[in-house]
């Protein structure tokens, strides 16, 4: 059997499977993340590392499994994050994660010594605050007592896997995913380096997903009751893993949509896709060789979780599907909108100084109207990154959906209506990275190959949209991205905390 381990921002997502990948059974430890002004966010790694150990115990208790039975484990994990480590490998400062977006200055003075398109055509990726050099250079120009310590760098499941294995290595879609890793030579990047001011070794080593990094240590097996002899496979992040879980190996088995705290279009590719206006990325696959061209916005599933706990009696036991359901049906929202940059922005307008607005509040507007125009807003910013898509030469005529807000029928038929596609919810829909996780884990053991993923979660819903509203929302996300517009430079004049 195997475990697999999906190190979200809210919690570590882990299951069980089948030697084949099947799943038996999965559970959840969450964790805290601290969000500050500024832009700050960052997360313990310790509380990472707590919730693998308690999440694997849980597993074989609960299902009754014998240690022995257990072959490999594998990790996916949150990107573009630094973890900055001494030289015993331990954290120097909590990890900064995906969503901090301190680190404007850092991107300005990479742009100004590799050039926006350059940089762009050769990392897959726009330079920004919200990769991982960035935030390295962040903690050098920031933090120097703390920089003295630091001798290494890794991304969340790396840390995992160095404390699985003793070895600190890193795959090439997290490694793509750090604005450090040139994606033509499949290796970190000296240019970059060097206009970062960063050592190389500081970088771990890339290996392929599939790679096996080692045994688990003694002190790793006696903590997750395992035994030494389990083969760690080294993993990836949490959106090719995704991509893998919800059946997309291939360019031909369509995009997908994840709706987690982030939220993301993908789809597989064998090369990586250009956009004439830098508004999508590429990571590399898990899929070795392969590549998965992305959009994403940085609080989808967040939007509604914030909006869920300010209208919910009890912030800390927010309401998410009562308040869903009442915002569902034919609900007009009567020209009010929602930008949902609460974390600033990546696809499609890269401002990490956008925030979050509710524009043209009338005294007749509800509760519903106001839970409902965050639902569409989720819509609208994604269909600017599919329009990016598609006028790139990708086809997008389906899209299937996965992460906890697939489980929502009225968000999905709010998708469906604003993209004019159908879109299809899955068997696996909160595990689909941790399936990823396990089907990358069987490959890399020897005892599967990554065309099994299309096996093992079916499509159970189709929502088709409806050509009327279709009409309307057409008509509306012209609206929603002018607003946008209008507020940009506004963001932009706001006073800056924190070297924001």
């Amino acid at each position: 059997m195997i475990i697999a381990h999906d190190l979200g921002t809210t919690g570590n997502k882990a299951s069980l499977h089948h030697d084949d990948g099947r799943l038996v059974a999965s559970t959840t430890v969450g964790y805290p993340a601290h969000f500050a002004a500024g832009g700050v966010a960052e997360q313990d790694p310790q509380d990472w590392w707590d919730a693998v150990v308690s999440a694997t115990r849980d597993l074989l208790a609960r299902t009754e499994t014998s240690p022995v039975d257990i072959q490999g484990l594998v990790v996916s994990g949150q990107m573009m994050g630094a973890v900055l480590l001494d030289g015993d490998g331990r954290p120097v400062r909590p990890a900064i994660i995906w969503a901090d977006t301190r680190a404007g200055s850092q991107q300005r003075e990479l742009e100004q010594a590799l050039g926006a398109e350059h940089a762009y055509r050769m990392l897959g990726h726009r330079l920004n605050p919200t990769y991982s050099v960035e935030k390295i250079m962040w903690v050098r120009d920031n933090e120097p007592d703390v920089w003295s310590r630091v001798r290494r760098f890794c991304i969340a499941k790396d840390y995992i896997v160095l404390g699985l294995t003793g070895r600190l290595a890193t795959d090439r879609s997290d490694a793509s995913g750090t604005n450090a890793y040139d994606q033509q030579t499949g290796d970190w990047s000296d240019e970059v380096l060097a206009a970062a001011r960063l050592d190389r070794s500081l970088f771990p080593e890339i290996l392929d997903s599939t790679a096996i990094a080692g045994s688990l240590t003694d002190a790793a097996a006696q903590a997750l009751g395992l035994h030494t002899g389990v083969q760690v496979v080294m993993g990836g992040g949490d959106g090719p893993m995704a991509a893998v879980g919800s059946g997309i190996v291939a360019p031909e088995d369509g995009a997908y949509v994840s709706l987690g705290t982030s939220s993301w279009i993908s789809f597989a590719s064998h090369t990586p896709l250009i956009d004439a206006g830098m508004r999508t990325f590429t990571f590399d696959n898990v899929v070795p060789g392969s590549f998965v061209p992305t959009a994403t916005m940085q609080a989808g599933g967040a939007s509604i979780q914030w909006i869920s706990e300010a209208l919910s009696p009890d912030p800390a036991k927010p309401e998410t599907a009562r308040l869903t359901a009442e915002a569902g049906g034919d609900l007009d929202t009567e020209d009010l909108y929602f930008l949902p940059y609460l974390l600033g922005e990546r696809s499609p307008i890269w401002d990490p100084h956008a925030r979050g607005a509710f524009i043209g509040i009338g005294r007749h507007h509800t509760r519903q109207h106001l839970v409902r125009a965050v639902l569409e807003s989720l819509g609208y910013n994604l269909l600017s990154s599919i329009h990016a898509f598609r006028e790139s030469g990708a086809t997008i005529d389906r899209i299937d959906a996965v992460g906890g807000g697939a489980q929502s029928d009225v968000l999905l038929q709010i998708l469906a209506d604003v993209w004019g596609v159908p879109v299809r919810r899955r068997t696996i829909v909160e595990e689909a990275n941790s399936l990823g996780a396990a089907v990358t884990g069987a490959v890399g053991l020897g005892l599967a190959d990554f065309s099994a993923a299309r096996e093992l979660s079916e499509v159970t819903a189709e929502f088709v949209p409806d050509a009327g509203r279709h009409s309307v929302y057409a008509s509306r996300h012209a609206r929603f991205t002018s607003a946008y517009d209008a507020l940009a430079p506004w963001f932009a004049a706001a006073p800056r905390e924190g070297g924001h």
